[in-house]
């Protein structure tokens, strides 16, 4: 055994075998450490000493976030960070590429690495680590001057995301404003093409509405109602109707609640609120449902502020919309009848979808006749004549008209009418 050993002895000296000897040392040691002592000694071999001590102090306060919470808790459940080796990797290629750009100075090419290690862990067990990363990010686009500060308003509008998500609304306001001056006037968007500003715009208008909530549940209306205007400003300049109308309701409501319902400010936004909402509806068609508790908010503010002439426009719009929605219903009751070769329940249904598509034809009948002009006189008298489409009329344009006046069913006896349901379904279908 004594001789074996000076021989090995004597081939060690030997510069291949003890590189040989080395390299299957070190291969084995690999197997045998745990992945994140590999990751760290892949680090430190390739120069990056900043990427190991920024990976070692994530791990510790990890560790740290598991002790504060305590058996039981939801991250005492997770899996270790350290042991998850897909994290791991994503950490140790994109903080060793962070730290070579930063070498190089090219910062904006840190702040994409940092960008998108915040985008890797956007879990809900990971959101501390996104966080961490947003925050990096921020100080990061600090230091980029080529491109007028756009990267740090992002900064600024992620960072803004957090503190929301926290609860932390001050802070997050602070972003979000810093977001906005940095980018009024320019053209910047974000790469689902929508616009920085508008997108600030709107992240304003939503936190100045959290905020006057607190207020007003600690009973501070006069500076709720401060808050809630900025949030109207931040809506009429993010161009968004709908946002417009949802902001002008909850400041009037503030100004009711204040005991300030006489006020000028308060009969303009219920106004503005109408007007808005009109708009929403003409672009958003599909969207009934929506439509109608917008309307019913208004009904509600315009009673409380006893605004008579808002609130009637409001209830005939509503009228409208629930006189359309019969009006569909009972049209397709009519075709599944008719399916049926049910002949006195086919007339029954094709009764009432006259009546309900009838009562939908009075506004815009109401309103060539409230015109009073020869125009619009000639007009209605050639249709009461022929009862025939007129496609160039402006109320009907790419539609089946619409125009059956609640004068005309004042001349025409309901009974006769019900009496005699066929003649309700030729007036109907020659509209």
């Amino acid at each position: 055994m004594k001789l074996l050993g000076k021989i090995l002895c004597k081939e060690c000296v030997s510069n291949k075998y003890y590189v040989r000897c080395f390299k299957a040392n070190h291969h084995n040691l690999h197997y045998r450490n745990s992945y994140k002592k590999n990751t760290c000694i892949d680090m430190l071999r390739q120069g990056y000493h900043k990427s190991f001590s920024e990976l070692f102090t994530l791990i510790q306060k990890w560790n740290a976030l598991r002790e504060a919470a305590g058996p039981g808790s939801a991250i005492w459940l997770q899996t270790s960070l350290e042991e998850q080796p897909d994290k791991l990797d994503q950490l140790h290629h994109f903080l060793t590429r962070a730290e070579a750009a930063q070498r190089a100075e090219h910062y904006e090419d840190m702040y994409n690495h940092q960008l998108n290690l915040a985008y890797c862990f956007n879990n809900p067990e990971d959101k501390w680590l996104r966080n961490y990363f947003y925050e990096q990010c921020h100080r990061t686009a600090k230091q980029i001057k080529i491109d007028g500060g756009k990267k740090e308003a992002e900064s600024h509008a992620n960072l803004g995301l957090v503190y929301e998500e926290q609860g932390q609304l001050m802070k997050a306001a602070e972003h979000y404003e810093a977001f906005h001056q940095l980018t009024v006037g320019r053209m910047w968007r974000d790469e689902r093409g929508q616009s920085h500003n508008l997108l600030a715009c709107e992240h304003l208008w939503r936190i100045y509405t959290l905020l006057a909530d607190k207020m007003l549940e600690n009973n501070e209306h006069q500076q709720a109602i401060k808050t809630l205007i900025k949030a109207f400003e931040m809506a009429k300049k993010g161009g968004n109707k709908k946002m417009e109308a949802e902001a002008a309701y909850c400041l009037g409501l503030t100004y009711h609640s204040a005991g300030e319902e006489d006020t000028a400010i308060l009969v303009s936004l219920i106004k503005t609120y109408f007007i808005s909402f009109t708009d929403v509806v003409a672009l958003t068609e599909e969207k009934v449902t929506e439509a109608i508790k917008y309307l019913e908010k208004f009904v509600d503010i315009a009673k409380s502020a006893h605004h008579s002439r808002s609130l009637v426009n409001a209830c005939t719009f509503l009228g409208n919309i629930y006189n359309e929605r019969v009006s569909i219903r009972f049209r397709n009751y009519a075709m599944f009848a008719n399916a049926l070769t049910d002949l006195p329940l086919v007339d029954e249904t094709k009764a009432y979808y006259g009546i309900a598509k009838a009562h939908n034809m009075m506004v815009a009948v109401n309103s060539h006749t409230e015109a009073v002009d020869h125009v619009t006189i000639e007009y209605l008298l050639a249709w009461k004549e022929n009862r025939s489409d007129m496609c160039t009329d402006p109320f009907t344009v790419g539609k089946t008209l619409t125009c059956f006046s609640l004068n005309f069913l004042k001349k025409i006896e309901l009974n006769r009418f019900i009496q005699n349901k066929e003649n309700i379904i030729i007036i109907y279908f020659r509209c």
